[in-house]
């Protein structure tokens, strides 16, 4: 990870899970100077720099290429793109959450393209993860490729008491979102709730980038879930996103349309996160 100046707050669990770096984010104090606010990406990924000798041109055609991937977003949720020609074409993609309305979309991927150029300002590898979109470019076609690879992950302090009934619980919701999200359709995107308890109920979301295909996304998203021990650590919250698929659950809503009365009666409910990047090895 290369953004916020190459700094991160450590967590103390931050061995648990060999293949990333952790740390801690309360919502919504900031917790050390270069941990992000409550409306700063939920990750960044800066790859290699660019040739000097290419340099100016694959930033020139970055910059012709973001208004394209931004304003067709604000129309449909979803774009992929390129521009120029040769060793310098770049590829982007950027994509909404389904849920989210055309407003909170729009406001979401202009910011995504701005804090991207400002955090990976040489990179022709870059990735940004928002809660409502995630924007991505690349001198490399990948395009309808399932890519694992990079992402970002949070989980909740709060522990589950009782996390073998609860993992059946949200076992059976998955499997439920999931062949939603599966059906052309829906467009790689499902959602839904699963009682608990009488006072307890589990609020899941899955989505693709829909540029995959129907197998691509089931392959992103069975690799999302089996990390669910490994990431999610039998909290009551979590989010997994690679650059593929999103997956997220917990236990109050958080996906529209809404639930007032139940976002009310889950107002106490916890909202300190560890969170951290999943890199390359």
């Amino acid at each position: 990870m290369t953004g916020y100046n190459g700094s991160t707050c450590t967590s103390p669990r931050d061995k648990m899970s060999p293949f990333t770096t952790l740390f801690f984010l309360s919502f919504p104090l900031l917790v050390c100077q270069y941990c992000v606010a409550q409306f700063d990406p939920l990750g960044i990924y800066c790859n290699y720099d660019t040739n000097i000798s290419t340099r100016g041109q694959v930033s020139g055609n970055i910059d012709q290429l973001l208004p394209v991937l931004v304003s067709k977003t604000q129309l449909d949720g979803y774009v992929n793109s390129s521009y120029g020609l040769g060793k310098t074409k770049i590829y982007g993609l950027a994509q909404c959450r389904g849920d989210v309305s055309r407003q909170d979309c729009s406001s979401c991927i202009q910011r995504a393209a701005q804090r991207i150029r400002q955090l990976c300002p040489n990179q022709a590898d870059s990735r940004i993860w928002y809660d409502y979109c995630f924007l991505r470019y690349s001198l490399n076609y990948f395009i309808d490729q399932v890519d694992t690879s990079v992402g970002a992950f949070l989980y909740n302090v709060e522990y589950l008491t009782n996390p073998v009934a609860f993992n059946k619980k949200l076992g059976a919701l998955t499997k439920n979102i999931e062949s939603q999200a599966l059906n052309p359709n829906n467009a790689g995107l499902g959602k839904g709730e699963i009682k608990f308890t009488p006072f307890v109920t589990i609020y899941s979301l899955v989505q693709c980038t829909r540029d995959l295909s129907t197998l691509n996304c089931a392959q992103c998203l069975s690799y999302a879930i089996q990390n669910i021990p490994d990431l999610c650590h039998d909290t009551k919250g979590c989010r997994i996103i690679y650059s593929s698929c999103y997956f997220r659950y917990e236990i109050y809503p958080f996906f529209f349309p809404l639930d007032q009365v139940a976002a009310a009666k889950a107002a106490g409910s916890s909202s300190e996160y560890v969170r951290g990047m999943i890199t390359p090895n």
